[in-house]
């Protein structure tokens, strides 16, 4: 038996609203590894929004490749990681990008209280979209048939 999931388990894993942690190489360093927020649709780009000019936002341009996972906190336990390059930076992002990212995250009314407190940093911010190539996945729930 396997635990591993299918593409379709884990392209509607990762669309699920997760925290990830992102990883990038950081030379010199054990990588850089920080919690985010993503977006992801079945087929898509990581896309992850960023302040243009922080170590984050760095890395990703001077490596050209970061990695992310994704996992359950309460059982039955299962995770999806994967990697690949940076195959776009969206510079400026868009309004709807953070505003879709916010209200992914905290709903419509905690999401615009988000951005209102943080409308001095949306003209700074990044996006970059991360292509998945090399996907890592486990349910544990299949251990239980």
């Amino acid at each position: 038996m396997t635990i591993a999931m299918s593409p379709l388990e884990r392209e509607a894993f990762l669309a699920g609203v997760h925290v990830g942690v992102l990883s990038v190489d950081d030379p010199g360093h054990a990588p850089l590894t920080v919690p985010v927020w993503y977006a992801y649709e079945a087929g898509g780009t990581v896309d992850v929004v960023t302040r243009r000019e922080n170590l984050k936002a760095r890395r990703l341009r001077a490596a050209g490749r970061g990695s992310l996972c994704v996992q359950n906190e309460t059982p039955p336990y299962g995770y999806v990681s994967v990697e690949g390059p940076v195959t776009e930076i969206v510079d400026p992002v868009l309004p709807e990008s953070p505003r879709a990212m916010a209200y992914r995250y905290l709903g419509p009314e905690f999401g615009e209280l988000y951005l209102a407190a943080t409308k001095d940093d949306a003209p700074n911010s990044v996006m970059f979209r991360l292509a998945p190539e090399r996907w890592r996945t486990a349910d544990f729930a299949k251990q239980y048939g």
